[in-house]
């Protein structure tokens, strides 16, 4: 008898579960499928169960995405953009997180409570007067202006601080007695030994960044250089107003975060799960 109760409770926790699933996934299968209808049915059947179920699979909204504007170059953008942040970030924001973790040098307590601090500052906070700077300095318009600001990320340091606290010691001093330097120890001993933190750290910076809109359009004034969220800004207000044609924007936006995700989500999880400050 005293197991009703339990299996009555693990019932509704799974069906609440499900229910949070289904509010989440909706918005993003009713993009997938009104990407691949006409564009008179997207908002006619939005009332209804048949908004997410295609009568049929139709890439003419898909085609009209790459003939009404340059996305190649909109998508190369954003793919240079972040491949800059992540890996120039990946390498910046491993070496700081290592030297608070692991080196003794006179400042590291001040440095990491500054760390802490610049977390709760919005970007929108420093966004204008960033901009100023640079505009004063003469550097807009380019890839470099739209992720150099992004390298060096409190977040970021933040989870490889806290997964390097957690590494045994002995790993590195085994190194150290071999006669192994702090950047050898680092690059042989700790970095193998780091591949969990560092691809959910390449994770999050890229999402953090895929879909920036204020920054890029801030330092941007050619179609060249302009990233995923301001093509599909322009192209929102491109007549005429085609919904399936912005459904199909939509979801070639979402595409590479969901793959890059799907890719990566064993280490992402582990990352995530071993990265809890200890010590």
């Amino acid at each position: 008898m005293s197991r009703t109760p339990t299996r009555l409770r693990a019932v509704l926790a799974y069906a609440l579960l499900l229910a949070f699933t289904l509010v989440f996934i909706a918005p993003v299968l009713f993009m997938v499928v009104g990407s691949l209808k006409p564009d008179a049915l997207v908002l006619a059947e939005a009332g209804s169960l048949r908004a997410f179920l295609p009568d049929s699979v139709n890439p003419d909204n898909y085609r009209a995405v790459f003939e009404r504007v340059p996305f190649g170059a909109y998508l190369l953008s954003s793919l240079i953009v972040n491949g800059l942040i992540v890996g120039l970030g990946l390498l910046v924001n491993a070496f700081a997180g290592y030297a608070l973790a692991r080196l003794r040098w006179w400042g590291r307590g001040a440095m990491l409570a500054l760390v802490l601090a610049v977390l709760v500052i919005p970007f929108e906070a420093i966004a204008i007067p960033l901009f100023y700077q640079l505009s004063w300095l003469g550097w807009r318009d380019d890839w470099l202006v739209q992720a150099i600001p992004f390298v060096a990320n409190p977040l970021a340091i933040f989870l490889f601080y806290s997964f390097f606290l957690g590494l045994p010691r002995e790993l590195e001093e085994a190194a150290r007695v071999d006669g192994a330097g702090v950047l050898r120890t680092f690059f042989l001993i700790v970095l193998p030994n780091a591949k969990a933190a560092f691809a959910s750290v390449a994770i999050v910076l890229f999402l953090f960044h895929w879909g920036m809109y204020l920054w890029p359009l801030l330092m941007t004034t050619s179609e060249g250089v302009r990233p995923l969220p301001l093509g599909i800004a322009n192209f929102y207000t491109l007549p005429p107003l085609q919904w399936g044609d912005i459904m199909a924007f939509g979801v070639l936006m979402v595409l590479p975060v969901l793959i890059l995700f799907v890719v990566f989500q064993r280490w992402f999880v582990r990352g995530v799960a071993s990265t809890g400050v200890k010590g």
